[in-house]
């Protein structure tokens, strides 16, 4: 894929996020809530706004915070979801799931993909607790996954340089290795440095402050709270394509 067709996706967990990212450019959106959070399950009137947009959406399966080791309750959450998102017209889901030592619990992910078919599907960090990259690449692809979202195991995709090479050698080209964590404008030139990937995962956000007053002191508000900003998906789109 040449450079003016690679993919900026940009992740967004609310409404105002929505528009900024479509405004900027963006080529598909990953849909959340709680970003702060890595990132949960959107509220299903947030997929059905995202579903009026011009560019796709996938949203991500994921019901609670912590780990990716998922009990029987919760995949009966996962899997209701995804018939949800399916409903709302959405074009895919970001799947994921971890046994406790990292690996990836093949036995629930093969349940979610089935459940999902007809969907596409993202991958994602998840992967970067595996023990064996290269394994793990193999699994994704042959459950179908369009995708993989790493950051090479680390705690951005800068730092986990030499492992999304990996990731990226052992995928040759039948999945993508799509990077993210941290990425910014003013990085992403060193992340398409590692490999020539096809598409990129960026929040594209700025930190704002927090309103001061009761809401902080009682511990509903944050000092400061990210949203997603218009001009650095713009800015990030035109790097990321040239």
């Amino acid at each position: 894929m040449s450079a003016e067709h690679r993919i900026l996706e940009v992740c967004v967990d609310d409404a105002e996020g929505l528009l900024a990212a479509v405004s900027g450019g963006a080529d598909r959106i990953e849909l959340c809530s709680a970003l702060d959070l890595g990132g949960l399950t959107p509220s299903h009137s947030l997929m059905q706004r995202a579903a009026l947009l011009p560019i796709p959406t996938y949203a991500i399966v994921r019901p609670r915070a912590g780990d990716f080791v998922f009990s029987p309750a919760d995949i009966d959450l996962m899997l209701a979801d995804i018939e949800l998102i399916r409903s709302t017209g959405l074009a895919g889901v970001v799947l994921g799931a971890s046994r406790a030592d990292g690996s990836l619990d093949t036995e629930v992910l093969q349940c979610l993909v089935a459940h999902s078919k007809g969907l596409g599907m993202t991958l994602h960090r998840a992967f970067d607790l595996v023990p064996d990259f290269a394994e793990a690449v193999e699994f994704a692809i042959s459950a179908g996954f369009e995708r993989i979202l790493t950051s090479g195991g680390a705690l951005t995709a800068l730092k986990g340089a030499d492992c999304l090479r990996r990731a990226y050698d052992a995928a040759q080209g039948r999945i993508s290795i799509m990077p993210g964590a941290g990425i910014k404008p003013e990085n992403v030139r060193d992340i398409l440095a590692i490999a020539p990937f096809t598409e990129v995962h960026s929040s594209c956000s700025e930190h704002i402050p927090g309103l001061d007053g009761k809401a902080r002191e009682l511990g509903f508000a944050a000092e400061s709270r990210r949203v997603t900003s218009a001009s650095k998906v713009a800015e990030l789109k035109a790097i990321v394509q040239n």
